[in-house]
Formats: C-alpha cells, sequence, structure tokens
C-alpha cells in the first residue's frame, strides 16, 4: 500500500498594530548595504509595503504570549515604519501585514532571518534594464525612474542603452557568455550586424577586453578631438545631417563623428570660404587643401610684410595685462607656489599677452597682386594661413649684381622661409622617390628583417628636425660642431681658392611622416626663423654693421641658428654607383649620434610618438611584438600576439601611448634608461650606422 506523502502548514498571516511589533534581537544584519532606511522609507510612503513582516509572539516566563511581537526577519522594513511613524507620516497603530510562526516553534528566530537573506535571488541586471525599457514604454519619464528607484537619471539613460544592443548578443549575456563590461561596450553602437560581426571576432581571440571591442565599433568613425571636428565645430557637424556616436559608461571626450564624407566636405567649405576671404584682400592666388606636405613653399620667394601697429586700445589693454601680471607676481612672490586661481589666470594673461604682441602683417597692394597665399588646417584645429608667397615666373627681373670687376655676385641665396629648400647634388626631387623601395616591412617567418629603406628614411627626417632644434638652442656645440669641420677640413682635406670655405649646405627633407611638419621642433625652428628675419636688415653692408654690433649672446645664437640649417642625419639608401657611397652615409650618421648625444637629444620629448601611420603599420607583426614586449611587458604582447596585423597595430598604437618606447633609429645613446642600441650590417637597420 502506497505512503501518503505528508502535508506542510504554512504560517498564518494577519495585520498587527505597528506599537505591538518590536525588533528581535535574533536578526542577523548586522551591517549597513544597500538601500538605506530614508530610502526605503520613502518607498514605502511612495508604493506601500511590498512584503509581510515574520514575528513570532513574544512570551513570558510562564510561556504565555504577551500580545507583543518580535521581528526576526525583515528588520530594516520595520526600521523604515518606524522612521514613518516618527516624521508622523504612519499612524501608531497602523496595522502592518506580517507572517505569523507559531510559539515554541522548532525553527529558529536566527533561522528565519539567516533564510530570508541567503535564500533570495539577486535580480539580473538583464531584468532590471527590461523593466526600465517596459516602464518607459509605459509613459514613465526616465527622471521619474530614476526617483522612484533612488539613482541618477544618468543611470537609467545607461540602462536603457544597454538594451539597443542586437538580440543575439543579448541572449549571450543572458546565458553569462560575456561579461556586464564587454555588453555595455558594445553599446557604442547602433549597428547590430557590425555588434555581431565583432563579437564573432573577439570571442574567438583571447583578448575580449571592452577596450577592444569600442575600438573595433569605432574604426571607421573619427573623433570628436579630431582637428578637422574642431575646426568645423560639433552643431555645424550635426546640423548637416552628421550622426555623433556616444558612449555613456566611459569618458569619451565629444563621442565618435560616424560620417567622415560629411565632417570632410564641411571642413572644405569652410576652408574655401576662408580662401575667398583671403582672395578678396588682393592676393593674385589662394591655394586651398586640408594640408600641405612639408617643404611646399621651397619653391617660392616671399615678399616682405610690416607689422600693424597697436591701436590705442590694444595698447591700454597691454599695459593693463602687463600690470595685472606683475601684480599677481608680486602678490606670491614669497610663496614656494601660485595658488590654482592665480596660476590659471597667469596662464590667461600671457595667452592674452602673446595674442596682442603677435602683430599681423600689412602687404604693399603692389606686391599682393603677384603673390599668393595657401589655406590649411592646422593641427590644433585652427585655420593656418600662409601670406606673401610669390611664384619664380612672377619674380621681378633684377640686374644680376657684379663686383668692381664685373664678376657676379657669388653669395646671394633665397631667405628661408622656415621650411625645408632643395639643393643641387642632394640626390632628392620633390615627388620623386623611384629609388626609394616599399615603405611597408614585409613579413618574414623567423628572425626581424631591417626596416624598409623609405620607412628609415622617415624616422631619420623626425630625427634630423629634432636634432637642428636642439643644435640651434645649444651655441656652444654648435660652435664646437663648426670648428670641428673646419679643422677637418683645414688638416685633412686641400682648402679652396676663396678666402673662406665655410659654408652652410641646407639639406632638404622630402621624404618624411606626415605628422612631422606640424611636430614641436618644426614649431620652434618656423617660430625662430620668423624672429631672426624680422631683425634681418634688407641691405648687405647693414646686415654686417648690424651683427657686428650683436653682443655675444646674440651671436652665438644667431650662429647655432644659421649652422641648424646644415644638420644631416639622414639615412639614405645609396645606389651602387652614386655620388655618395653607403660608407660615407655611415660616417654621416656616427657623427649625427655623437652630436646628438652631446646635445642629449630625446625624440619623446621633441613629440615623437609610435603611430600606425608613423611605423607601427609598415613593419611586420614581429616588430610590433617586440614593441610592445619592450615597452609594456611580456603579459602585454601576449595580448595581441593573435590579432591580426592591422589591428594588432592600432592595439600596439594605444599601449604604446605615453610608454616613451622608441625604434632604434630614433634612440640616442647616453640618455638615461635609454635601451642600448645594437649593431647590425650597415646595409640595414640604423643600429649598425649608429654605433660609435
Amino acid at each position: 500500500m502506497a505512503t501518503a506523502i505528508p502535508k506542510i502548514s504554512l504560517s498564518s498571516s494577519r495585520d498587527i498594530p505597528f506599537n505591538r511589533l518590536v525588533l528581535s534581537q535574533s536578526n542577523v544584519r548586522r551591517v549597513k548595504s544597500g538601500l538605506s532606511i530614508e530610502e526605503l522609507a520613502r518607498d514605502i510612503e511612495r508604493r506601500g509595503l511590498l512584503q509581510s513582516l515574520n514575528v513570532r509572539p513574544v512570551v513570558d516566563d510562564a510561556g504565555v504570549e504577551t500580545g507583543t511581537y518580535e521581528v526576526p526577519a525583515g528588520g530594516r522594513r520595520f526600521r523604515a515604519l518606524e522612521l514613518l511613524v516618527k516624521q508622523k507620516k504612519l499612524a501608531k497603530t497602523a496595522p502592518v501585514p506580517c507572517v505569523v510562526r507559531e510559539a515554541g516553534s522548532a525553527i529558529l528566530a536566527e533561522d528565519d532571518s539567516l533564510a530570508e537573506n541567503v535564500q533570495r535571488v539577486a535580480l539580473h541586471p538583464l531584468d532590471q534594464f527590461r523593466a526600465f525599457r517596459d516602464m518607459l514604454e509605459k509613459g514613465i519619464s526616465e527622471e521619474e525612474i530614476a526617483a522612484a528607484f533612488f539613482v541618477a537619471p544618468t543611470v537609467v539613460k545607461q540602462r536603457l542603452r544597454l538594451m539597443t544592443v542586437s538580440d543575439k548578443l543579448l541572449d549571450i549575456y543572458e546565458q553569462d557568455g560575456m561579461k556586464l563590461e564587454q555588453l555595455m561596450a558594445f553599446s557604442i553602437s547602433d549597428d547590430h550586424a557590425r555588434q555581431e560581426q565583432v563579437w564573432e571576432i573577439v570571442s574567438q581571440s583571447h583578448n575580449r577586453e571592452p577596450y577592444v571591442i569600442r575600438r573595433m565599433l569605432t574604426e571607421k568613425t573619427v573623433r570628436a578631438s579630431d582637428a578637422r571636428a574642431r575646426f568645423v565645430g560639433l552643431e555645424a557637424y550635426i546640423v548637416a545631417g552628421g550622426p555623433i556616436m556616444r558612449d555613456l559608461f566611459e569618458a569619451d571626450d565629444g563621442g565618435w563623428l560616424q560620417d567622415p564624407a560629411i565632417l570632410d566636405r564641411l571642413v572644405m567649405e569652410k576652408l574655401h570660404a576662408a580662401a575667398e576671404d583671403i582672395r578678396a584682400e588682393g592676393w593674385k592666388w589662394v591655394e586651398t587643401a586640408l594640408s600641405f606636405p612639408w617643404g611646399h613653399t621651397r619653391q617660392f620667394a616671399e615678399i616682405d610684410g610690416t607689422e600693424m601697429p597697436l591701436s590705442d586700445e590694444e595698447t591700454a589693454r597691454l599695459a593693463a595685462l602687463r600690470a595685472e601680471q606683475e601684480s599677481i607676481e608680486a602678490e606670491y612672490a614669497q610663496a614656494d607656489e601660485y595658488p590654482d586661481e592665480g596660476d590659471a589666470r597667469l596662464g590667461e594673461i600671457e595667452q592674452a599677452i602673446l595674442a596682442l604682441e603677435e602683430r599681423p602683417l600689412a602687404f604693399d597692394p603692389a606686391d599682393m597682386a603677384r603673390a599668393g597665399a595657401f589655406v590649411s588646417l592646422a593641427s590644433d584645429g585652427t585655420l593656418q594661413l600662409e601670406r606673401g608667397f610669390v611664384l619664380p615666373e612672377d619674380m621681378p627681373a633684377e640686374p644680376e649684381e657684379t663686383d668692381d670687376a664685373g664678376n657676379a655676385d657669388q653669395y646671394n641665396c633665397p631667405a628661408y622661409d622656415g621650411q625645408e629648400h632643395d639643393s643641387a647634388g642632394d640626390g632628392y626631387q620633390e615627388g620623386k622617390s623611384d629609388s626609394i623601395s616599399p615603405d611597408v616591412e614585409p613579413e618574414e617567418e623567423d628572425g626581424i628583417k631591417p626596416l624598409p629603406d623609405r620607412l628609415l628614411t622617415e624616422l631619420t627626417a623626425w630625427r634630423t628636425l629634432a636634432l637642428r632644434d636642439a643644435f640651434a638652442s645649444n651655441p656652444h656645440i654648435a660652435l664646437t660642431e663648426l670648428l670641428h669641420t673646419l679643422v677637418r677640413d683645414v688638416y685633412w682635406q686641400t682648402p679652396g681658392a676663396d678666402c673662406l670655405e665655410a659654408y652652410v649646405r641646407e639639406i632638404p627633407l622630402p621624404v618624411h611622416s606626415s605628422d612631422m611638419p606640424g611636430s614641436l621642433p618644426a614649431h620652434a625652428l618656423r617660430q625662430r626663423n620668423d624672429g631672426w628675419k624680422h631683425d634681418l636688415p634688407d641691405d648687405e653692408d647693414a646686415l654686417w654693421r648690424w651683427i657686428a654690433g650683436l653682443d655675444d649672446t646674440s651671436r652665438m645664437a644667431l650662429l647655432a641658428h644659421c649652422l641648424s640649417f646644415g644638420i644631416n642625419a639622414l639615412y639614405e639608401r645609396m645606389p651602387a654607383y652614386g655620388a655618395v657611397s653607403q660608407r660615407s652615409v655611415t660616417e654621416r650618421l656616427k657623427r649625427a649620434n655623437r652630436l646628438a648625444s652631446a646635445l642629449s637629444l630625446d625624440l619623446i620629448e621633441a613629440g615623437w610618438q609610435p603611430t600606425v601611420e608613423n611605423y607601427l603599420g609598415r613593419v611586420t607583426k614581429a616588430r610590433i611584438l617586440q614593441a610592445v614586449r619592450d615597452a609594456r611587458g611580456d603579459e602585454a604582447a601576449d595580448r595581441i600576439v593573435h590579432m591580426k596585423k592591422p589591428d594588432m597595430a592600432r592595439e600596439a598604437e594605444r599601449l604604446l601611448d605615453g610608454s616613451g618606447w622608441l625604434p632604434e633609429a630614433l634612440r640616442t645613446v647616453g640618455l638615461a634608461d635609454q635601451a642600448q642600441v645594437e649593431t647590425v650590417t650597415s646595409g640595414g637597420d640604423m643600429e649598425a650606422i649608429a654605433a660609435e
């Protein structure tokens, strides 16, 4: 005969006046966590009590019920009700729904208290996100949802944003196939197909970090911090119909612009509008481009402009700014450092003074009628205007200067315009680089082969530019190098017939990376050159008298500046029967290394950073991994080892940012914590060429 299954009996429930309830000492919750009592009280005030209290009768010594009930489970709800009673929002005798455990039960009060907290399962985050969405669809605003659950509206927006992720990925998250942080990364894009494609890629990789997902989803977009976006402005881009991708979970610096075509069109429209304004000034021609290559003005002559004087209002403004600057400096003269407000104000004053002191130039209308201007976008997102350039065919014919014997003047040279100029016999011409090998390093199975010649030339062009800036800033080293050159010419070579064969031949840099024209050394060289050019007299005799009248410090600075134009630290791959041998290039670079060490040249301080464009995208995976391993360690390299080369290069750029890593071709021997330069054959990398 079958045995009957015993039936259980549930505890009865009834309403008990609040003033007959007391908090049990058997309640196991001691540590405060989660929602505060005040917030819970406000929630009960709004929606009422959602869960009954678990209570037991209090008995006297004789075991008789006293009419009072203790609360071992539901202590936080009891305290919230108690707070509402104190605030007179709830009557002392208000009935409270309670589940009543019989007196003398074999189940301990501590058992009930612990079970109530342990046996419950926390709501899955996805259920919360869906609930927020359902409430929003039923007419409750984001602000109302936030107020109801005591969170900031931003939190609600974030949770609702997660519901824009592909249903397929939501299902994977629901089954614990991905982490919440990964799901948050996918919410940056509304393209479900692309989301699923990216997950398919990263799910097969060892690196599933959220930043990898974000990078892959934004790789075809433009950062809001990009120079083009700053130039046009986000508002104009949005008005033109351009969508912006935002990240609600990470700082995104304004987000990502999703339609580069719209952005580029707006940039060119604004540049062309600026060009028309410049043309209206009276220039013969105006050329417009997003950016011009380094040295684009070297075929042009320049016309001179005159600085426009300060107006009375500007003069008064400048005097007031300088007086305020002196006042702040005097006030904190004895302090170790300026307070934040004072320091910020000094910075504002310095910028305002600089803007007033940098005067615009006025040009002769007759000169403007044969000259032109270049209009482009500067690296900081501002308009870059270069006025006063004349094509060779538009230059007026000038009679050839002769001396008393009728000999032509041997010493006329074009004024330096802050750019790199071509010169005869240097082996390069603009736009002609057929002799340069392809600029992408071929993949190899074993070992690391030499860098491509063009890439090596670009790297050393960067180094040459930085070396020139450092050289021009150190007259002592400049004079030492000049004397060294002169001594070699006098004692080791046959001198020529001229009274002095010392000269500077400006070395062009026609092969360079796109980031070099806007670099710190380029800016410093242009600024230094413009300053000297502004001070130089026009007449040759006057120039001699002017130089003779300079103090020693100024003479040394001018000497260093002029000599810097001839600095050549370029790697060149020479043809077998060229005018310059490969051995000569090797010797040149040895001397350049000596000079770099003497100047403590640091390309990191000069602003060079490894990017996909200037290095990482043009070398093999082995070199990329070696760079990351050297800079960030084996663990970082192992995280990207399984990536395809384009993804690896982009991720390596992020990892190397701020690391201080440099390719061997850019390192200076002798700098603190600098990697020692290795030795290779002279026909390949710079390591052998750089070795002393």
